[in-house]
């Protein structure tokens, strides 16, 4: 049998580096593959030949297809979570309008800027095992950690309905839904758009009344 041919000159790195080039091809490669052949009708040798590297250097990596498919969801987020946190540093106000506003306007563009992520991450991943569903899961509490955290500490606010767990899964949920509506409309509607949904939405949950004043 025929050995994959890759494009990738590793001539003097070291292994951890030459693997931590190789995660970074087969995330984007991954990235593109589920998003526009699906992954439910994608293969691993499609994301090998979008990498440019061979099955085993595939297996060297991931057991399967899932196990990539979780690491692309995962950086996916992490991405959104680093630009959240970089939109409340630069907002420059404690004013909830503005705090608000600047983290998901940062999260909003993380996202949808590249429609690859839209696709895989509130598309491709759901439903796919028991086990991807509980990853989920528990990434919908880490982000509800996240916002509410950063909301208890914004001047003014008060504990909403229910308290914060109830309160950012229905957040989390309504940002899961509203972001899968943007992507399948067309035409697409202006990002300002979901912005403003999504912002709204969570002013009303942690500040009521402030969202329509």
């Amino acid at each position: 049998m025929s050995t994959a041919r890759t494009r990738h000159n590793y001539a003097g790195r070291s292994v951890a580096e030459r693997r931590t080039e190789r995660r970074a091809l087969f995330l984007e490669a991954g990235l593109t593959v589920f998003a526009d052949k699906t992954y439910a009708a994608s293969s691993i040798s499609d994301v090998c030949a979008a990498a440019g590297l061979s099955r085993r250097q595939f297996y060297e990596q991931y057991s399967g297809r899932e196990e990539l498919l979780v690491d692309v969801y995962d950086h996916v987020q992490q991405r959104a979570r680093a630009a959240f946190r970089e939109g409340l540093e630069s907002a420059g106000s404690l004013d909830p309008r503005v705090l608000i506003g600047a983290a998901m306007r940062a999260y909003v563009h993380a996202i949808t800027d590249d429609l690859r992520c839209v696709q895989v991450a509130f598309v491709e991943i759901v439903g796919v095992s028991d086990s991807v569903e509980r990853h989920r899961a528990q990434m919908r509490d880490e982000w509800g950690e996240v916002v509410a955290a950063t909301a208890a500490a914004v001047p003014g606010v008060r504990t909403p309905p229910g308290g914060w767990g109830m309160a950012m899964a229905a957040f989390i949920g309504a940002v899961n839904g509203a972001v899968h509506r943007w992507s399948q409309q067309q035409p697409r509607p202006p990002v300002d758009d979901l912005l403003e949904v999504l912002s709204t939405l969570l002013l009303a949950l942690v500040l009521p009344g402030i969202a329509a004043g």
